[in-house]
């Protein structure tokens, strides 16, 4: 008996080696199917009864929606506003959106319905003026420009030490007095507040994203990639890599990295929330039997 045990031992090792990497197995398939299963939402109830119900009456322009009006910015009359959750941002968001965007497809709304106070949207060529606050304004957008969300802070102060440094205005004075003065105005400068209070997203289809961007009212602003991460949206834009995020999601884990890599803070679900609709719309349209399905119409439209 004792000579077979450590051979039993092993085997047994071996089978829970084996058990444990099909969890873990099993684990990642789920994570990757369902990839919107862990946040930290509000109850949706107030989403579930609202679909089974049907569209409702915005209580602003009368209008029939279903969920939230899109062009209020407004639940509807059957989703009471104050089963909605509020998410606190650490910083003001601007999304530019483009004219030709479909109000009725834009995720940016959830945002400005989720945030009210810290959310406007824009409908271009309508552009707020930043270039007196270009310091402490950043854009959202890929390119070879582009810097990293751990880069921001540090971006940002050399923006204004380059400021500092481009003035013209004391070359007539003597070298030791001139270098004085602008050791001077690069202390002040380092005095001033020059963390991100403000960042701005383009609201529009990936081919029609051009005309914003290149608008030069944009074009002094530190430009700021995300991470690599894949889109769930079920309006895949054709012919476009499943790393090209919907505007919600781009706020959301923009705001995620911030709060990890700027705010040096752990990250708790705190805006989560931001994704309270489009999860939701995300497991309807998971949960659809086929395209034609009434409840993706429902949505669609």
């Amino acid at each position: 008996m004792s000579l077979n045990t450590p051979i039993f031992l092993k085997e047994r090792e071996e089978d829970n080696s084996k058990f444990v990497e099909i969890q873990q197995s099993q684990t990642t398939s789920i994570a990757t199917e369902y990839p919107l299963q862990n946040l930290c939402l509000a109850s949706q109830e107030v989403l579930q009864k609202a679909q089974q119900s049907g569209r409702s009456k915005c209580l602003k322009c009368g209008g029939s929606r279903m969920f939230y009006c899109y062009t209020c910015y407004v639940p509807v009359e059957n989703v009471p506003i104050e089963q909605i959750p509020r998410v606190k941002l650490p910083l003001k968001i601007d999304i530019i959106k483009h004219p030709n965007e479909t109000d009725g497809k834009s995720t940016a709304i959830h945002a400005k319905l989720l945030a009210p106070e810290f959310v406007n949207i824009y409908t271009y060529p309508c552009i707020p003026e930043y270039e007196e606050k270009d310091h402490e304004v950043a854009l959202v957008f890929p390119g070879p420009n582009s810097v990293s969300v751990k880069e921001i802070s540090f971006r940002l102060q050399e923006k204004i030490q380059n400021n500092v440094g481009g003035k013209n205005d004391d070359l007539d004075k003597p070298f030791i007095k001139r270098k004085k003065t602008e050791e001077q105005d690069l202390n002040d400068s380092k005095c001033k507040d020059t963390t991100l209070k403000k960042i701005v997203f383009i609201d529009s289809t990936w081919n029609q994203t051009n005309k914003i961007f290149t608008d030069e009212r944009l074009q002094g602003l530190l430009q700021v990639e995300l991470k690599t991460r894949k889109t769930c949206f079920w309006r895949h834009q054709k012919g476009k890599p499943d790393t090209f995020l919907s505007t919600i999601e781009a706020i959301y884990y923009f705001l995620v990295d911030y709060h990890t890599d700027i705010l040096k803070e752990k990250y708790k679900g705190q805006y989560d929330n931001l994704l309270f609709f489009y999860s939701f719309m995300h497991q309807l349209v998971k949960n659809a039997k086929c395209p034609g399905d009434k409840e993706t119409r429902k949505l669609t439209h």
